[in-house]
């Protein structure tokens, strides 16, 4: 009879015993689902575009490689004018609105309905294109502070009006870059045009043209 209740009471140790396994298993499933829930939906991963060396990164923390690359591809479209300045010019801004700040887009809008009142787009087509052997390199992406970039854009800006070329120019062009979530769905980049930095764009020296010159220059001609 001892020997009975010697067994049943092992076999009441090894319910509880499954009973605590039971437990311990249903709370780290209750953890972590909770964890999941609070986890995000979307997450933004920047790649560089040079990986030969290899690369550490971080979810939503941009290199400044793909800084330039979002500057360049957004500005590019920006003042691509394939056929008609008065009509192209202002799609381009509604089109790519999500990528650039209501503050530029403002500025952006003034600067429409201005050079439309002086007849600056009719029939104008407008294109441009990195200037050669000038594309990125680490001085071009200023950190300014936490989500803030400045980048030196060497662009060459080809106008004509009726199939007549009317402008051939090398302009260095300083984009502000912030970061700009507000529509992920939109704007899977996270990013957005804010306007030019305080120096403004100008014209590029003669000497500048050269691959080999300096990056910077104290030259800040203004130019439209």
């Amino acid at each position: 009879m001892r020997r009975y209740r010697h067994e049943i009471d092992n076999v009441r140790a090894h319910l509880r015993t499954l009973w605590v396994v039971i437990g311990i298993e249903v709370a780290t499933i209750l953890v972590l689902g909770f964890c999941l829930l609070r986890a995000p939906d979307n997450i933004v991963v920047h790649i560089p575009p040079d990986l030969r060396s290899g690369a550490a990164v971080k979810p939503d923390e941009p290199s400044p490689a793909n800084i330039y690359s979002f500057a360049f591809y957004i500005f590019q479209q920006l003042n691509r004018w394939p056929e008609n300045g008065a009509d192209d010019y202002g799609k381009a801004i509604y089109s790519l609105a999500p990528y650039l700040t209501p503050k530029y887009q403002s500025e952006l809008q003034k600067e429409v309905e201005l050079k439309g009142r002086r007849g600056e787009l009719i029939n104008r087509v407008r294109g441009m294109q990195e200037r050669v052997g000038h594309g990125y390199s680490e001085m071009r992406v200023d950190v300014l502070g936490q989500g803030t970039w400045v980048v030196w854009l060497d662009m060459e800006l080809h106008e004509s009006v009726k199939g007549m070329a009317i402008k051939r120019t090398f302009i260095r062009y300083p984009i502000r870059v912030v970061r700009y979530a507000v529509d992920p769905e939109s704007n899977p980049w996270r990013l957005a045009l804010d306007g030019f930095s305080a120096e403004g764009p100008r014209r590029l020296l003669p000497q500048e043209l050269n691959p080999d010159a300096e990056e910077n220059s104290e030259n800040n001609e203004p130019t439209n």
